[in-house]
């Protein structure tokens, strides 16, 4: 029988880490691991409480920690660093998953250290801009460089953020892909509209670009997320329809109906949004980048992200033929069921077992 595993895991309740989390923590039962969520940031609503009050091997604790992409200088990423690796030795942690290296920038932890890469400023500035990084980008990237020094592993979503991640910072991180376990509602009729989701503030999601191919669609084009960031960035649209943040249970509702779902997306270290959508059946129309092909080659159409007409194109003529539009949903929906939150939870453990034996060594 395998030991009880104590995992200190880092996250906040602003976006897609949440939900990874929270999936992992709960498909981390199995394997044999108690789970405390280090929660950063702005506090978790109560759909969030309750989500996580769910999981019978987790235990929640707010940190009242400033979440690190908040912060304005490195100062507060350091104190937040230093209290947890605090934590972990109060807890007796085994080991402890951070959901950015930057959490590790100064190596103070005394037991294993997975750090998870998310995203990063250095890579989505690489992807969306090019060129010099403003001096703000540039402090992060640092704590970001030595924290991927200090981690005993690192690990991207995917294979394709593994290689950004190279690019940028000389390490080559593992690739372990995420998962979803995501229920819709059964026997719902398919409707006609174009759907996408996440944060729609993001330039790395390239939602202008969907914004115009909307103006020349037949039908409807819907956006569940934010409009407006944390830090103030807004984004407005002209022709798709804000639906603002949606609940899992509000989500699951609309992508029930099977619409079109599209990203534009320049910047997606894995793509959750798609995940789901692909769950409940959803035709893709994905941007050509390298994340969507190794995970979507095959089971979804791809249009240059710059190309205005060729989204609405490709969607048109899904939507033009109903036929081919169920096809290239059940396509989707049979990729997606390679990636569940119990394959990811697998790796993590056995990438735990790993960062022990090289701290050991």
């Amino acid at each position: 029988m395998t030991a009880m595993r104590h995992l200190l895991l880092s996250c906040d309740a602003v976006g897609g880490v949440w939900q990874y989390s929270t999936d992992l923590a709960r498909a981390l039962e199995p394997h044999g691991c108690q789970v405390t969520l280090a929660l950063m940031g702005p506090a978790p609503n109560e759909a969030q409480l309750a989500e996580a009050g769910m999981i019978p091997n987790l235990h929640l604790v707010e940190t009242g920690l400033e979440l690190d992409w908040l912060a304005t200088e490195p100062a507060p990423v350091l104190v937040a660093e230093a209290r947890l690796a605090e934590m972990a030795g109060d807890l007796r942690a085994d080991i402890v998953q951070l959901h950015t290296p930057a959490l590790t920038a100064s190596g103070r932890y005394s037991c294993p250290v997975v750090a998870v890469q998310h995203s990063c400023v250095a890579t989505w500035w690489a992807a969306v801009h090019g060129g010099t990084m403003p001096d703000d980008f540039a402090w992060r990237t640092d704590l970001v460089a030595r924290g991927l020094k200090h981690a005993t592993l690192a690990i991207t979503p995917s294979a394709a953020f593994a290689q950004a991640v190279r690019s940028v910072y000389g390490v080559t991180p593992l690739a372990v892909h995420n998962g979803r376990d995501f229920v819709v509602p059964a026997g719902r009729q398919m409707q006609d509209y174009v759907f996408t989701a996440g944060r729609l503030w993001d330039e790395g999601k390239n939602v202008s670009i969907l914004d115009e191919a909307a103006a020349q669609l037949s039908v409807p084009f819907l956006a569940a997320g934010s409009t407006r960031a944390p830090h103030g960035a807004a984004l407005t649209l002209d022709t798709i329809t804000p639906m603002g943040a949606l609940n899992a249970t509000a989500l699951a509702e609309r992508l029930s109906h099977r619409p079109v779902f599209a990203s534009a997306a320049r910047y997606e270290p894995f793509g959750l949004a798609v995940l789901e959508a692909a769950l409940a059946g959803c035709a893709l129309v994905l941007s050509d980048i390298a994340t969507f092909r190794e995970l979507w080659d095959g089971a979804a159409i791809f249009v240059d992200p710059d190309d205005v007409k060729g989204f609405a194109t490709a969607i048109e003529r899904l939507l033009q033929d109903p036929a081919s539009r169920i096809a290239a949903g059940q396509s989707a929906h049979d990729r997606a069921r390679r990636y569940t939150p119990a394959s990811t939870a697998a790796a993590m453990a056995a990438h735990y077992a790993t960062a022990e034996q090289r701290a050991a060594a």
